[in-house]
């Protein structure tokens, strides 16, 4: 496990604390987050900002601060248990929280209306339909766990600072992609129905149990560290994994508006007022024409 401690060794040569850092980079973002709200408060005062979306941006900036600050991260440098909290906290429940923030239709209402159809547009775009799929997601957030923990990629990441924080970048961006993919409150234009997604997140869900119990039979494995280590870090993924994976799906269940109905049933009303009014300006709707007697 030595490999693990020389990230913290030089906060005792007086160098700048490794807390510090991370601490600016998330009250920053906070702060960022703050000020778009103020934005678009003050261009649409009706409208306004919901209070319970920006307690979700700040939750979920807590929770990274947990995981990325003491007494979590020297824990994860020293234990993979900890490496395993870490990783939860990084990848699965900071990011639903943070989806649920809506960041994206938050700065569409701060930015200016060019910069917003422009930024609409990237969104429409092939590209941006394609990341945005669950499939994608998927495939990074947990298939990339199947190559970090049962190839030599664990091993060499965490003897390199830098890969480390790499390593970190991905679980959060990769995990908000799912997140949002899933259950995101902000706009997706090539997101697929309710059904399709519950079978993306029932497949992550097995993908998770088979991977962690795996991880704890020690097959194929390749992890330097302690077995009970190993273990009590699968163990974590095991039921931290199901306990984030049920908020997902009940985020799921609470962001799902029906909106092909609501389509149909404003497209129906629409045509029934056009019926009426040509019944009354005594036009016979082309329907009834060729309907003999």
């Amino acid at each position: 496990m030595g490999h693990h401690l020389h990230e913290h060794g030089h906060d005792a040569g007086g160098g700048t604390p490794d807390w510090l850092p991370p601490a600016l980079l998330l009250l920053a973002a906070f702060g960022a987050y703050l000020l778009l709200v103020h934005r678009a408060r003050r261009r649409n005062p009706v409208l306004g900002w919901s209070r319970w979306r920006t307690g979700w941006f700040l939750g979920g900036i807590l929770l990274l601060g947990v995981a990325l600050l003491p007494p979590v991260a020297p824990f994860a440098h020293e234990d993979f248990r900890g490496h395993m909290v870490q990783h939860l906290l990084i990848g699965m429940y900071a990011p639903l929280a943070l989806v649920l923030a809506a960041p994206v239709t938050l700065l569409l209402r701060a930015l200016p209306a060019s910069r917003g159809r422009r930024l609409t547009a990237v969104l429409h775009s092939p590209p941006a339909r394609a990341i945005a799929h669950p499939a994608v997601g998927l495939a990074l957030s947990t298939g990339g766990l199947a190559v970090l923990y049962f190839t030599p990629l664990y091993n060499a990441i965490t003897a390199d600072p830098a890969a480390h924080w790499l390593l970190h970048a991905h679980f959060l961006l990769s995990g908000c992609l799912f997140a949002y993919a899933i259950a995101g409150p902000d706009p997706a234009p090539a997101r697929p129905g309710v059904r399709a997604r519950l079978v993306y997140l029932g497949v992550a869900i097995a993908a998770h149990a088979v991977i962690s119990q795996l991880m704890y039979g020690g097959f194929r494995v390749d992890i330097h560290a302690p077995i009970d280590e190993v273990r009590g870090g699968a163990e974590i993924m095991y039921y931290g994994g199901d306990l984030a994976e049920l908020l997902l799906a009940a985020a799921l269940v609470a962001t799902w508006r029906p909106e092909p109905r609501r389509a149909a049933g404003r497209g129906a009303a629409r045509r029934g007022a056009a019926r009426r009014g040509a019944a009354r300006r005594g036009v016979v709707p082309a329907r009834n024409v060729s309907g003999g007697s």
